[in-house]
C-alpha cells in the first residue's frame, strides 16, 4: 500500500507561535529550518516570507524533504524554498551549496519528528515491534542499534545509556543486555523492551513512563551521533547570521538543552581577560544578545494537544554587530 507522504509527515510544530514571534521574520527574510521534517514550522514561517523571501529546508531524512517539498508547492508555489538533504552539523558546506550570503533567522527542533517514530519499521518506537534501526539517514549512519547492542562491551553500554538517557538503572540494564545477547541476539525493538523490564525493578516501573523511554534515547543519541557536534552547528548558525538576525533551538532533554544554554553563554561574553588585568587585551566581544534568560516552555493548552510537546524547551539569541565599537 503506497503511503501519502504529505499525510504521514503532517507534524504538529512545537511552540508554533512562540518560535515564529521569536524569529522576527520579514517578507524579505532569509531563513533556514536545520529540522525540516514535516514542515510544520517551515509552513508558519513562508506565510511571512513567501513573497520575496528564502527559505532553506534541511533535514537528513528523505522522506521528510520530499514531504515537505510537496506541502510547500502546493501552498506557497513559486516561492523560493531551496530543500537541502544533509545533516545540520555540515551547516556550512550546505549554505554554501545553498547560494545564501547570509541569513536572518534559523531553527533548530532538535526533537525526532513524528513519523520516525511512527513508522513502525525504523525502530524508533518502543511501543511497536520492529527491527532494532533506530537511524535517521541509513546512508550515512551504517551502523543500526542492533550493531550497537550486540558490539559494545557492558561498561560503555552503560555509559551510553547512563549519559545520554539519564537512565539511573543504566548499569543493570547494561548487564541484562550482555547476559541476553549471549544467549541470543537483540535485533527487534520488543526484545529489548522485554529486556529493559526485566532490569528495571517493578516497583521502579510503576512511574516516570514507559520504562524502556530513556534507553531508546540513549540508543537514537549513540546511533545518529545526536550531540557530538550541535555546538559546533550552533556556532556556525550564529556565524551565518546577519546582524540582528535570531536563532531559536528546541530542544527536548537536559543533555541538548545544556549545549544551547552553554554555547549562546559563551557567545554572550564579552571581555574574557582575567580579572587582575586593568585593561582589556583580549578584544573579545559579545557576538550575541541572549533573549530567552529562561527558556519558554509548552503552554498548558498544548501540552493537551501535543503530548509530545512536554519536555520541550525553546531557547532564543540574536546576533549582535560585532562591527561596532
Amino acid at each position: 500500500m503506497m503511503r501519502d507522504l504529505k499525510t504521514e509527515y503532517r507534524h504538529i510544530p512545537v511552540m508554533a507561535n512562540e518560535v515564529i514571534e521569536n524569529l522576527g521574520l520579514k517578507p524579505s527574510s532569509i531563513f533556514v529550518d536545520c529540522t525540516l521534517g514535516g514542515a510544520g514550522h517551515s509552513i508558519l514561517a513562508a506565510e511571512k516570507i513567501a513573497q520575496s523571501g528564502t527559505l532553506v529546508g534541511i533535514d537528513e531524512d528523505p522522506m521528510a524533504i520530499k514531504a515537505a517539498s510537496q506541502r510547500l508547492e502546493e501552498k506557497f508555489p513559486g516561492m523560493d524554498f531551496r530543500p537541502m538533504q544533509g545533516d545540520f552539523v555540515d551547516l556550512d558546506q550546505i549554505l554554501v551549496r545553498a547560494q545564501v550570503p547570509g541569513i536572518d533567522a534559523i531553527l533548530f527542533d532538535l526533537g525526532l519528528s513524528s513519523p520516525q517514530i511512527d513508522f513502525p519499521e525504523r525502530g524508533f518506537s518502543y511501543r511497536v515491534d520492529a527491527p532494532l534501526d533506530m537511524r535517521r539517514n541509513s546512508g550515512k549512519h551504517t551502523k543500526t542499534a542492533a550493531e550497537v547492542i550486540a558490539t559494545t562491551n557492558e561498561t560503555d553500554l552503560a555509559r551510553i545509556i547512563r549519559e545520554y538517557g539519564e537512565e539511573k538503572w543504566a548499569n543493570r540494564i547494561a548487564h541484562f543486555i550482555v547476559e541476553r545477547r549471549a544467549e541470543q541476539p537483540i535485533e527487534t525493538t520488543m526484545q529489548l523492551v522485554d529486556v529493559i523490564k526485566a532490569a528495571i525493578p517493578a516497583s521502579a516501573r510503576r512511574s516516570g513512563g514507559h520504562p524502556a523511554k530513556r534507553t531508546f534515547q540513549a540508543l537514537r543519541i549513540e546511533v545518529n551521533h545526536e550531540l557530538d557536534e550541535l555546538g559546533t552547528a550552533l556556532d556556525a548558525a550564529i556565524r551565518w547570521l546577519n546582524p540582528g538576525g535570531r536563532i531559536c533551538v528546541i530542544s527536548y532533554h537536559s543533555l541538548e538543552d545544556r549545549i544551547v544554554k552553554e554555547t549562546f553563554a559563551n557567545m554572550a561574553k564579552g571581555c574574557i581577560c582575567p580579572p587582575d588585568i586593568p585593561v582589556c587585551v583580549c578584544g573579545n566581544k559579545p557576538k550575541v544578545k541572549i533573549v530567552t534568560r529562561k527558556p519558554i516552555t509548552p503552554s498548558d493548552a498544548e501540552l493537551e494537544e501535543n503530548p509530545r510537546s512536554r519536555s520541550a524547551k525553546l531557547r532564543v539569541a540574536q546576533k549582535l554587530d560585532t562591527t561596532r565599537d
